[in-house]
């Protein structure tokens, strides 16, 4: 009896390789065995990525507000420090949208904690 190879399943992971692979530049974009390294390495990029994401919004968030609350007078430490002693319960992602696109808002909240 013939080895079996199944070359259906082989062929359907190598066109998916090489699809991902696709727009790379050179032998990245057709050649298996190069396409593979170029994918694989990107994936991991891509996870790391996401979680790089998370980190640098939250920087810019802590940025966004501490500017804003040194306009009122208040470091972003003692902002923060009030309002969760006041029980003002927001978010970093809340506070820097209402700091960049509606001042008047945060500064009603920085009065209220103040």
């Amino acid at each position: 009896m013939p080895r079996s190879k199944n070359k259906v399943a082989s062929k359907a992971r190598r066109k998916k390789v090489l699809a991902m692979a696709k727009g790379s530049f050179g032998r990245r974009k057709n050649v298996f065995t190069v396409a593979k390294n170029s994918v694989e390495k990107g994936l991991t990029h891509a996870y790391v990525g996401r979680k790089l994401k998370k980190r640098d919004f939250r920087a810019l968030w802590i940025q966004r507000i501490n500017a804003a609350a040194r306009q009122h007078g208040m470091s972003y430490s003692v902002l923060m420090g009030r309002l969760t002693s006041s029980g003002v319960d927001l978010d970093r992602k809340a506070l820097a949208e209402l700091a960049y696109s509606d001042p008047a808002a945060f500064k009603a909240v920085v009065d209220k904690v103040k």
